[in-house]
């Protein structure tokens, strides 16, 4: 069974206008360690130092009060603030720079019970697997796998990726009788995602580029972020490049 602390959720959360985590996704990731990333984004006129002189204080506060509600049920917890020109970029470095497995981008969930798993015949089940067991663990969560197939003849080869993705979750630690499967024939993965999404309480995906920005914020996750009203946690692929960009450059700061 793999050791909670070798996972990390990235949360970015922009508190300074009021943004908050439910307190069912609070309760649903206390066995993960959390990095609880405060953000603000600046216009491009507004230097990053002006901004923290400005807020950085207040900031602070903010995070500190949610950082005591997630340590509150038992939650390893850390928290970064940025001011930035480009959040994309900062939640990317960020979630590279801690190590984290994931990225939880936040909508509403006033209940989370029912978990839908996406996942493509080209990731690492055994990778996701891990990560969910530790998001399960102390939860009486319940997951559906689903896999979207191109046309009939890949009906077969999805249902053997469930079983396989199956195998790795009880091998993990996750009780069986809590898996479900799904396989569906469509054209357009995201709208068979986003269909079964609705009778779900968090859509879970994996990284189709080796990229956060590229997938999370300008590809399929985003478009699934913001057409559906649950979370929807992000699993970053295990080999995510790392490219650092020029800190100075980057009309960035953060602590």
């Amino acid at each position: 069974m793999p050791d909670p602390r070798d996972h990390r959720v990235l949360i970015p959360i922009d508190v300074l206008e009021g943004q908050t985590v439910p307190a069912t996704v609070i309760d649903a990731f206390a066995s993960i360690p959390v990095v609880l990333l405060g953000y603000r984004e600046i216009p491009d006129q507004t230097g990053p130092d002006q901004a923290r002189d400005q807020y950085g204080d207040r900031m602070q506060a903010e995070l500190a009060e949610l950082r005591s509600v997630f340590e509150d049920v038992g939650c390893d917890v850390t928290t970064r603030s940025a001011f930035t020109h480009d959040r994309l970029k900062t939640f990317e470095r960020v979630a590279v720079d801690a190590s984290c497995d994931a990225v939880l981008v936040l909508n509403p969930a006033p209940i989370l019970e029912t978990i839908l798993v996406a996942i493509r015949s080209d990731v690492n089940v055994e990778y996701i697997a891990q990560l969910l067991e530790t998001i399960l663990a102390g939860t009486d969560l319940e997951l559906t796998l689903f896999h979207v197939a191109s046309d009939e003849d890949g009906r077969e080869a999805g249902s053997v990726l469930l079983e396989t993705a199956r195998s790795e979750l009880v091998a993990a630690g996750v009780d069986d009788s809590r898996i479900d499967g799904t396989v569906v024939v469509d054209d357009s993965p995201t709208a068979a995602i986003l269909e079964a999404a609705a009778d779900h309480d968090l859509l879970v995906a994996g990284e189709s580029q080796p990229s956060i920005r590229r997938f999370v914020f300008r590809d399929r996750a985003e478009r699934l972020a913001r057409r559906t009203v649950d979370p929807v946690l992000v699993i970053r692929g295990e080999y995510l490049e790392s490219q650092r960009d020029d800190e100075t450059g980057n009309g960035e700061t953060d602590g």
